[in-house]
C-alpha cells in the first residue's frame, strides 16, 4: 500500500493513506470545488472563449437585422444588401453553433472529471478513516454524501458554471453595442445590470441557508431508508412494516418542505420584474429617439433585439445559481465528512518489523464517545466518565501463548482485543507489541501480522475464493484450498455446483452461519497471522463441526499469540492464559485450575 498522503489540514491524519491522484485545498467548499475546477483550466478557457465568441455572435444578429431594415427603409431601397447580411447572419450563427458546441463539451467534461476526481477522493478518504469514525457515522447519510452529494457537484459545473459563465457575457453585450446608436442607450442595460446583481445577491443569500437544508433533509431521508432495509430482517419478524413506511413518509415529507421552500424563493425571483422593466423602459427610450429623429427605424429594432440578450442571462439565473447553491452546500457536505478529525494515524514511517506476537497492556483506559481522543490528542475536555469501556487494564502475553478472555455480554471484551490492532485507541495507557507501542509500529505492518475473526462475519459479495483471498490477493489456488482444509471448510464449499467459485450474497447471507464462520477462519489462516484474535467465532457451529474446528485452531495456535473470546469451555480449558473481565476490569487471571481455586466470579462463570 502506497504511503502517498492526501492533501489536508495541518491539524488533520488519516489512518490509511492512500496514493493519490492529485491534491486539493480543503479549506472551504468553496476552495475546494475551484481547486479540483483548476485542475482542469484548459477546459475552462475553452468554456471562457465559447462563452464570449457565442454571446458577441449572438449580438450580431440584431445589429445585422437593423441594418437590413434600414437598408430597406432607405431612399432610394438597397435590396441588393439583404443577400450580404443574409450570409452574414449565416456565417456568424454557425460561428456562433460551434462555439456553443465547444462550450458545452467543455463543460460536461469538466464536471465528469470533477465528479470522478472527488469521488475518488471521498473514497480515499472513507476507507482511511478509522472504526471510530465509521461507528459514529450513519451509512446512509455517508452513502447519500457519496452519491447525490457527488452528483450535485457535477451539475454544479454543468449547467450551473456553464449557463453562469454564458449568461453573464449576454449581460455585457449590451453595454458594448448600444453606445453605438446613441450615448443615452446605455442607460437602460446600466440600471438593469446594477439592480440585477443586487437582486441576485439577495436572492442567493435567502437560498443558500435552504438549499443546505435540503441536501440535510436528503441525507436523513437515505440514513432512515438504509437502515430500515439493512434492518429488513428485523423489520418483518417484529411486524413493523407499517411504522417504518409512517417514518419514512415523515422523513420525505420534511425533504419536501426543504424543496417547497426553494421553490418559494425560486418563485419570488425578482430579476424576472427587472427584465420586463428594462424592456419596456429600453424600447419607451429608443422610440423617443426615433421619434426626435435621433434614431433611424433599423436602430429602433436592432437596440431592441440587444436588450432581448438579457432574456437568456435573466431566465437561466433562475435555476442555474440555484444549482451552483446546491453543489457548494453539497460541496460543504463532503468536506465536513472528509475533514472530520481522525485520531488514529497510518504512521508510515513507524516500526515494521516481523511479529513475534508477544502482547503487553499498561494501565490502558478507553471510552467510547463522540469526543473521545487518544491520550496526547488535543482536548478542551476529559473523557466522559460515563462511556468508560475498560478500566486500567494490565497484562503480559509471551509469543506463542494462547489466551482465553471470559466475562458477561458487555464487560468490554471485544473492545480489548480490537485495542491490540488500533481498531479503537486508548484513552490512557499504552498497548504494546513486541515491547513497541501499537502507535508507534506503522499501522500497515501492525495490522498485516494480526487477523481477527469476529461473531458477526463480514462477507463480501463475491466468490468464496475471492473472499477467503481477501487478505492475501496473491495467494494461489492450492493456498486457498489448504487454508480452507485447516478450517474444515474445503468439503462443503465442493459440495455447490461451482465449488471455490461460488458467488455467495451480500454479507454471505446465502451460506449458514456455521459456513461462513468456517470461511472467515480459512480466511484467517491463508494470511498466516503472527497474532491471531477469534471473537466467539465458534459460536454459530454444531457440535461435530466444533471439535473439527478446535483441531484446527489448536493446530493454528501453534508458534502464534492467540486471543480467544469464548464461553466454551472446551476452548477455555487449554489456554495458557485466561483473564476474567467484570464491568470493564480485569477481575482475575491465571489458567483454569488456578481461577477454580481463586476466583469466585470465574467460577460463577463454569458453573453457568
Amino acid at each position: 500500500m502506497s504511503t502517498n498522503s492526501l492533501s489536508l489540514p495541518s491539524n488533520q491524519s488519516a489512518e490509511f493513506t492512500l496514493a493519490r491522484r492529485h491534491t486539493s485545498d480543503r479549506r472551504g467548499p468553496v476552495r475546494w470545488v475551484i481547486s479540483h475546477g483548476l485542475r482542469h483550466w484548459y477546459l475552462f478557457l475553452s468554456m471562457v472563449v465559447g462563452a464570449f465568441g457565442n454571446a458577441a455572435l449572438a449580438a450580431v444578429t440584431p445589429i445585422l437585422i437593423g441594418q437590413a431594415f434600414n437598408a430597406l427603409l432607405a431612399t432610394p431601397a438597397r435590396p441588393q444588401e439583404l443577400l450580404l447580411i443574409a450570409l452574414q447572419i449565416a456565417g456568424t450563427q454557425f460561428l456562433r453553433g460551434v462555439l456553443h458546441l465547444m462550450r458545452g463539451f467543455s463543460a460536461e467534461l469538466t464536471a465528469q472529471r470533477v465528479e470522478r476526481d472527488v469521488r475518488d477522493e471521498l473514497y480515499i478518504s472513507l476507507i482511511g478513516k478509522s472504526m471510530t469514525f465509521h461507528n459514529l457515522q450513519p451509512v446512509g447519510d455517508t452513502m447519500a454524501r457519496t452519491t447525490n452529494d457527488v452528483r450535485e457537484v457535477n451539475f454544479l459545473f454543468s449547467p450551473g458554471v456553464n449557463l453562469v459563465l454564458g449568461s453573464l457575457n449576454f449581460l455585457f453585450m449590451p453595454l458594448f453595442f448600444a453606445p453605438r446608436y446613441h450615448p443615452s442607450l446605455i442607460l437602460v442595460p446600466i440600471l438593469f445590470m446594477i439592480a440585477y446583481f443586487v437582486a441576485l445577491w439577495q436572492y442567493l443569500h435567502e437560498l443558500n441557508p435552504i438549499t443546505s437544508a435540503v441536501r440535510r433533509a436528503f441525507g436523513k431521508l437515505n440514513t432512515r431508508l438504509a437502515e430500515a432495509l439493512d434492518g429488513i430482517e428485523t423489520v418483518k419478524g417484529m411486524a413493523q412494516e407499517e411504522s417504518e413506511v409512517t417514518r419514512f413518509n415523515d422523513n420525505a415529507g420534511a425533504y419536501r418542505q426543504a424543496v417547497v421552500r426553494q421553490g418559494n424563493v425560486e418563485a419570488r425571483f425578482m430579476p424576472m420584474l427587472l427584465l420586463t422593466l428594462a424592456q419596456a423602459f429600453g424600447g419607451l427610450h429608443a422610440v423617443l429617439l426615433y421619434r426626435d429623429g435621433a434614431l433611424t427605424l433599423g436602430d429602433v429594432i436592432a437596440y431592441i433585439g440587444l436588450l432581448q440578450l438579457f432574456d437568456f442571462p435573466t431566465w437561466t439565473s433562475l435555476w442555474a445559481y440555484s444549482q451552483i447553491s446546491l453543489g457548494i452546500s453539497a460541496a460543504r457536505r463532503i468536506l465536513e465528512l472528509m475533514n472530520r478529525e481522525n485520531w488514529l494515524d497510518q504512521n508510515a514511517s513507524g516500526y515494521a518489523q516481523p511479529m513475534t506476537g508477544a502482547v503487553e497492556f499498561r494501565q490502558v483506559d478507553f471510552h467510547y464517545g463522540e469526543d473521545a481522543r487518544p491520550a496526547g490528542a488535543p482536548s478542551d475536555e476529559g473523557p466522559r466518565l460515563a462511556d468508560l469501556s475498560l478500566e486500567n487494564i494490565s497484562f503480559r502475553v509471551a509469543p506463542g501463548q494462547t489466551v482465553a478472555i471470559v466475562g458477561q455480554t458487555g464487560v468490554g471484551k471485544t473492545t480489548l482485543v480490537k485495542l491490540i490492532n488500533r481498531t479503537y485507541d486508548t484513552t490512557q495507557g499504552q498497548v504494546l507489541v513486541d515491547g513497541v507501542s501499537v502507535r508507534d509500529w506503522n499501522l500497515e505492518a501492525l495490522r498485516r501480522s494480526i487477523s481477527i475473526i469476529e461473531q458477526d462475519i463480514f462477507l463480501f459479495s463475491r466468490s468464496i475464493a475471492e473472499n477467503i483471498r481477501f487478505g492475501k490477493p496473491d495467494a494461489t489456488q492450492e493456498e486457498v484450498e489448504t487454508a480452507a482444509r485447516a478450517a474444515q471448510a474445503h468439503e462443503f464449499i465442493l459440495s455447490f455446483k461451482d465449488g471455490y467459485n461460488t458467488v455467495i450474497g451480500e454479507r454471505g447471507v446465502t451460506l449458514s452461519g456455521g459456513q461462513r464462520q468456517r470461511v472467515a477462519l480459512a480466511r484467517a489462516f491463508l494470511t498466516d497471522p503472527r497474532i491471531l484474535i477469534l471473537d466467539d467465532s465458534t459460536s454459530s457451529i454444531d457440535s461435530e463441526t466444533e471439535d473439527k474446528i478446535q483441531r484446527a485452531i489448536f493446530t493454528a495456535a501453534r508458534g502464534r499469540t492467540t486471543f480467544i473470546i469464548t464461553h466454551r469451555l472446551s476452548q477455555i480449558r487449554w489456554a495458557d492464559l485466561i483473564i476474567v473481565m467484570r464491568q470493564g476490569k480485569v477481575t482475575a487471571m491465571g489458567t483454569h485450575d488456578q481461577l477454580l481455586q481463586t476466583s469466585d466470579v470465574y467460577r460463577k462463570i463454569f458453573n453457568d
